[in-house]
């Protein structure tokens, strides 16, 4: 058995303030230093970050069963309960067995015609060689796109009802899990209330949106398909707690992970003409006059290369974590009952050791989403094993179809003055400040 090199610290809250100054820093950092494991600490909780893709592929797939979310992550619960994101064990495979057939290849190709058509009005009220905030027209879009596909909500519904809401708990949430001591939600300081009541207005809109179905209604969305659902074993459905919370697991998930790579697609493109300039070609040739749809997919070769080495250098979902449930071995380290491991999307994706050119963006390194000679889980923009994102195959077609309808209409610059562009990494990775950029329409 190897001992696991560690940071020291006299700090009592160890490293935790490194991390919060500038977590992609951090873990870069310790990338460059260590070659497979390295733990440091957050206060009392002791921390192993995972270097070495096969450690990576143990803790997600062949000692899954030793691992459940990490603590901070549970703060999610708030706002999930025990959706997909947060349930665990055998809760969480009864979940998944529902839900599964509403995400296969073959039932999310359905939603492709909403996905484009919403494009297509979303952007009809763009003028030509005007500014626009797209970071957050990319979460608009894709909100009004969920809410179509999830609750047949239309697009002012889905962002008055639903979206706004969500923003103040995205912000408050991250600023909870970053912290060593969190005042009890029953405890009414100012923030609390902010999150509480968001989360009350969100589930105010769910649950009449429930109540309100009946079975003789056939909206042919992704609520529909939960609702009808019946576990193989026990035959029975979700109650309506359930339904609430795989659709709240979906809305959030659903939306916020494939605008923020949509709109990190657009910064690159935008910094890349030769690129960018293949991407037009590759949409005109494929589409011409017609609308983008699931079969013209299989000819956006271009496009979705795009997305793959996109979500490479900036994945929406750049860190995962897991708490040890007992003592394990993973490679040849043990791992204490307790202690958390964590996984950096951002920092694996970015190695040299795996990447050639690893900071440059090189669309043509993909082939159907992977990279010839790299190893399994060096590339998981997904996660990986039994809790991959279930919604991974409606990610993806979103992306290609919105990427393609976006750039047949407009191409996107930087605003001349724009500031430094820079990741944020909340909950999801984010464009720090957003993105401001100039629209204009293609002849």
């Amino acid at each position: 058995m190897l001992e696991i090199k560690g940071l020291a610290s006299i700090s009592p809250l160890g490293h935790l303030n490194e991390f919060r100054k500038d977590p992609l820093l951090f873990l870069s950092d310790l990338y460059q230093q260590y070659e497979t494991i390295v733990s440091f600490r957050f206060a009392h909780r002791k921390i192993h970050l995972l270097l070495e893709p096969d450690l990576i592929k143990e803790v997600l797939v062949s000692k899954q069963n030793s691992f459940h979310k990490s603590k901070p992550f549970q703060e999610m619960k708030t706002l999930l309960g025990e959706g997909l994101l947060t349930s665990e064990d055998d809760f969480h495979m009864k979940q998944r067995r529902l839900i599964q057939p509403s995400f296969t290849k073959q039932h999310v190709q359905t939603y492709a015609e909403k996905m484009t058509m919403i494009t297509e009005e979303f952007i009809t009220s763009w003028g030509d060689d005007e500014e626009r905030l797209t970071s957050r027209d990319m979460m608009e879009l894709t909100l009004a796109i969920i809410a179509k596909t999830m609750f047949s909500m239309d697009m002012k519904q889905g962002h008055e009802k639903v979206g706004k809401h969500l923003d103040v708990i995205m912000n408050i949430a991250t600023k909870r899990i970053r912290s060593v001591l969190k005042s009890p939600l029953a405890l009414k300081t100012p923030q609390n209330k902010s999150l509480t009541e968001a989360i009350k207005k969100i589930d105010d809109v769910l649950y009449e949106i429930i109540k309100n179905r009946s079975n003789l209604d056939t909206q042919n969305d992704l609520l529909e398909v939960l609702m009808r659902a019946r576990d193989e074993e026990s035959n029975e459905g979700m109650s309506n707690q359930q339904l609430r919370d795989e659709a709240m697991t979906i809305f959030l998930a659903g939306h916020e992970t494939t605008a923020n790579a949509l709109s990190w697609c657009l910064y690159l493109i935008s910094q890349h003409p030769d690129k960018a300039k293949l991407l037009y070609e590759e949409v005109d040739r494929v589409l011409g006059k017609k609308r983008a749809d699931y079969d013209s997919m299989k000819d956006l070769i271009y496009t979705q290369q795009m997305i793959w080495e996109s979500m490479r250098l900036y994945p929406p979902a750049w860190l995962i974590s897991r708490k040890a449930m007992n003592d394990v071995t993973i490679g040849q380290y043990k791992v204490h009952k307790g202690e958390t491991v964590m996984m950096s999307s951002y920092i694996m994706h970015r190695s040299e050791k795996y990447f050639t050119n690893a900071d440059e963006f090189i669309p043509e390194r993909f082939q159907n989403g992977k990279v010839q000679g790299v190893p399994e889980f060096v590339y998981f923009p997904f996660g990986g094993g039994p809790r991959v994102c279930i919604g991974n195959h409606f990610a993806i077609m979103e992306a290609t179809l919105v990427l393609a309808t976006l750039v047949k209409h407009y191409s996107f610059e930087l605003v001349s003055n724009h500031h430094k562009v820079e990741a944020e990494p909340l909950i999801t990775l984010r464009p720090k400040n957003g993105l401001r950029m100039i629209v204009k329409k293609r002849k």
